[in-house]
């Protein structure tokens, strides 16, 4: 029998792109990051990789610096590209073009599409989820229907070849889910044991009565004037 070549074996390796841009909230990366790159340790075939538009150290939310291990360019074709979300930072990249259609281009070559967290407005600002349904944090989910979307208050939402997920940790439910899709119940279970994901928040559930009665619409709003002082057409579009 003849062995494969490298290359072959190269083409047929499934990669997982995750999109690193400046600002962002690093759980909502590293959680499902961490997940299926479990994935691509235990089940052949998958890879995970870290995209952005320059290989050099960005900033995040916290005091914490991440590098992308490739470029764009570098991961034309991914199998999945996954958007991670964060707070102001991400808000204002729903005006940089650039970005927005670097996640165009490499969406339509993709099989899956996903977000964390605020992401999806990324995804939704960049016309990828017209017409579908979609979640994002808490505080911005109804904002997706500015775009076309249908904002669906669930932990994670999926709409044919689009995944979103809702804020922060629910990345990690949805980054299991997606191992469950791809390699099935005994890889998900594998993958969920060594990374000992089990919650027992120390404070129980969360109470999600402030959300509901709008206790925290201002500091969402603020954080939205704040991140598209410079683009009052999409800021409009969002508070109006």
């Amino acid at each position: 029998m003849t062995e494969p070549s490298p290359a072959s074996s190269e083409a047929s390796v499934k990669t997982i792109a995750f999109v690193l841009y400046p600002g962002l909230t690093p759980l909502d990366m590293v959680g499902p990051l961490q997940v299926l790159g479990a994935l691509s340790e235990l089940v052949p075939g998958y890879r995970t990789v870290v995209v952005g538009e320059r290989i050099e150290p960005m900033g995040s939310d916290i005091p914490l610096q991440l590098v992308p291990s490739h470029t764009f360019e570098d991961m034309p074709d991914p199998y999945a590209l996954i958007v991670p979300g964060g707070a102001v930072p991400t808000l204002a990249a729903m005006a940089d073009e650039s970005l927005l259609q670097k996640l165009r281009d490499a969406a339509a070559r993709s099989q899956v599409v996903g977000s964390v967290c605020t992401g999806s407005m990324l995804l939704a600002a960049a016309g990828l989820l017209e017409g579908r349904e979609a979640t994002s944090h808490w505080m911005y989910r109804d904002l997706l229907a500015r775009f076309g979307a249908t904002p669906v208050a669930r932990r994670w939402v999926e709409d044919g070849p689009v995944i979103t997920a809702a804020g922060v940790s629910a990345g990690i439910d949805m980054a299991l889910h997606l191992v469950d899709r791809l390699a099935g119940r005994e890889a998900a279970r594998m993958v969920q044991l060594f990374i000992e994901y089990d919650p027992e928040p120390p404070l129980g559930p969360i109470d999600w009565a402030p959300a509901a009665a709008g206790t925290y619409a201002p500091i969402a709003q603020q954080f939205l004037r704040t991140a598209l002082a410079d683009h009052p057409a999409l800021l409009a579009r969002l508070t109006d």
